[in-house]
């Protein structure tokens, strides 16, 4: 059976802009009526999710609010893995169960270990979260926050650093050899130090293909598949000469990078990420689309990276 693990983008099941939990169920359902597809042909699934919106919604309340405490990065993290958790697995049990499939599907709270000298500590530079108009962020700067400006206003950037550990991970490969369909590494783990040999949450947030990366080379999957909001990578990204791009070795793709053909918060990670999986030992890494996630997987779509 081929093992397989499948990254989620957070952006591709809420749009930030105008996303609504009824809009969100109903990508939800059908992405999972896709991973259901997915398992029907049997392959072992492994799930993993982004968290980008849903953790900026999270950080929104408690900005907004101001009646209870704000909560650190790493709690707001948990709670995402927990309802975006809820939701895939409430709707890949149903669509399993119309499709007459007995699998048992679990989320699994999911703790990833990062460096703590990580320079991205001192200088943070991932943005996450809502805009702000200046005069809100100059009330979250004389907080302590660190803000970035860009042409919609400031957002707030924290640490981002790579992620070195699964701390769960004996668990996850046990329930993956028997059988479970596990959702885990939502919004790329919650972020944990070891702090006189034990665990401590750090406000940061980890990139979830990274994580999901380090998930499948230590499950063993063959196939790493990232689902995001467009159908291919592409060289000169939204220009007139855009190419999109089909198969692609490793060594090519390392090259578009140096040549700066992906954005740094959307596509360049998630390259990375495929880059990462396959390098360290895997057959075949796809980007592609929530709607074309099994025709991708069969090659029909979708940017494939092999070595």
């Amino acid at each position: 059976m081929t093992r397989i693990v499948i990254a989620i983008g957070g952006n591709a099941i809420l749009n930030p802009a105008k996303g609504s939990p009824v809009e969100q169920q109903k990508l939800i359902d059908g992405t999972c009526m896709e991973i259901a597809e997915i398992v029907q042909q049997g392959y072992d699934v492994l799930l993993t999710h982004g968290n980008g919106p849903q953790i900026g919604n999270i950080l929104a309340m408690q900005e907004e609010c101001g009646l209870v405490h704000p909560q650190p990065l790493d709690v707001c993290g948990a709670q995402t893995q927990g309802l975006l958790g809820y939701l895939l697995q409430q709707s890949l049990d149903n669509r399993l169960k119309e499709k007459g499939i007995k699998k048992h599907v679990v989320t699994l709270l999911t703790q990833v270990v990062v460096e703590s000298s990580c320079s991205s500590f001192e200088n943070p530079t991932k943005p996450i979260g809502l805009y702000y108009p200046v005069f809100k962020a100059r009330k979250m700067m004389e907080r302590g926050m660190k803000m970035i400006q860009d042409k919609k206003g400031y957002r707030r950037v924290v640490a981002s650093p790579p992620p070195e550990r699964i701390v769960e991970e004996d668990v996850i490969k046990k329930l993956v050899n028997e059988g479970v369909i596990l959702i885990a590494g939502g919004g790329g783990g919650i972020p944990v130090i070891r702090k006189h040999g034990l665990l401590v949450g750090v406000e940061a947030v980890i990139d979830k293909d990274l994580t999901g990366s380090l998930m499948a080379s230590t499950v063993g999957a063959e196939i790493f598949l990232i689902l995001t909001d467009v159908e291919k990578a592409a060289l000169n990204y939204g220009k007139e000469n855009q190419i999109d791009l089909d198969e692609i070795m490793v060594s090519d793709a390392q090259r578009y990078m140096e040549e700066g053909h992906f954005g740094k918060g959307s596509m360049e990670p998630k390259m990375l990420a495929a880059l990462q999986f396959v390098k360290s030992g895997g057959k075949r890494a796809i980007i592609s689309s929530l709607d074309k996630a099994l025709p991708a997987l069969e090659g029909k779509t979708g940017t494939q990276i092999i070595a």
